[in-house]
């Protein structure tokens, strides 16, 4: 019975957004221009679950760059509008449209010359009636037995709200690289933000050799350098190839003298490499891709300028 009533739930929620994408009309275009439009910031407001819902569509709009700013409807009235300006746009979310302490702050949006754009499940009420976009979140039941708690109409207003917010981030040209502005912190700043260069070894620490220069040097540079591999660099300074400790391995097994080979002889040619200012997360999703454990980091010019072993990737905090 309790994991039937989960299903059930989990139905009558996923229907209540399944209706909305019919509602994605000319209306839904009329309130991302609104905002997008809009010279000073984003307002959001509603009452109970629907302020709740607000606070989350106000943070969603804030952490993709768009100034938004929550108000409750209550202390709205006790001083709060203070912070209304005539340049701002309002998100008003009321599930009856008729909630008496939304619609009394409602003449103090239309004094400041504010446009509203109202969520509401009642498309007929006051609060429609008054605004200058009205989107329908009107749900066909709730999933509370009762019809009363909100649930299904929520979760409508809520994917409502990430719709005009997902569409706006589109219509202004909001990249990965600007979200990661706004994120510095935690995991998401990591992958948006860290750059190869930030944690390749460069300098006398990236291993090199002569291509005419006997496989033992190869094995000591190697295994000082500790990448787990060397660049082998041509008389002219040009990379033509790479050693890694698994060519070696490889090697001896195939035979048991290698003394009296050459790092040419030895090398694999075109390494893969990624150039200088490559995101630190492309340069792992490129050695995964090829099962490498070491990368080059190559300039302009093709040459060798830092070398990455995945272990300096995954202290980086990127897996």
């Amino acid at each position: 019975m309790i994991i039937q009533k989960g299903k059930e739930v989990v139905r009558v929620e996923a229907e209540a957004v399944k209706t909305l994408e019919n509602r994605i009309d000319i209306k839904f275009e009329q309130a991302v221009r609104l905002l997008l439009a809009c010279k000073g910031r984003v307002i959001v407001t509603g009452m109970g679950k629907s302020g709740i819902i607000a606070r989350k569509i106000s943070s969603t709009l804030t952490s993709t760059g768009v100034a938004a700013y929550f108000i409750h409807p209550a202390e709205g009235v006790h001083g709060d509008l203070g912070a209304v300006l005539k340049n701002d746009v309002v998100i008003a979310i009321s599930k009856s449209g008729n909630t008496e302490e939304l619609i009394r702050i409602l003449p103090v949006f239309k004094r400041q010359g504010c446009p509203v754009i109202a969520m509401t499940g009642n498309p007929d009420s006051t609060l429609a009636r008054e605004s200058d976009v009205v989107l329908d979140v009107s749900v066909k039941e709730e999933a509370c037995p009762f019809d009363l708690v909100p649930s299904s109409s929520t979760t409508a207003t809520l994917v409502m709200g990430d719709a005009l917010a997902i569409a706006l981030l589109e219509e202004r040209g909001f990249s990965a690289e600007d979200f990661a502005q706004l994120h510095p912190a935690g995991n998401i700043g990591r992958r948006l933000l860290l750059r190869i260069d930030d944690v390749m070894r460069t300098g006398a620490d990236v291993a090199r050799i002569d291509e005419e220069a006997p496989l033992s040097k190869a094995i000591l540079e190697i295994t000082s350098k500790r990448l787990g591999a060397t660049c082998v660099m041509n008389a002219s300074g040009q990379m033509v190839g790479i050693i890694t400790d698994g060519d070696l391995r490889r090697l001896m097994e195939k035979q048991q003298d290698i003394r009296h080979l050459k790092a040419s002889q030895v090398m694999s040619r075109d390494p893969k490499t990624v150039p200088a200012g490559t995101l630190a997360v492309k340069a792992l999703n490129v050695m995964e891709s090829f099962s490498i454990n070491q990368l080059i980091v190559v300039n302009e010019k093709s040459e060798p300028v830092g070398m990455v072993h995945i272990h300096d990737l995954l202290r980086a905090g990127l897996a």
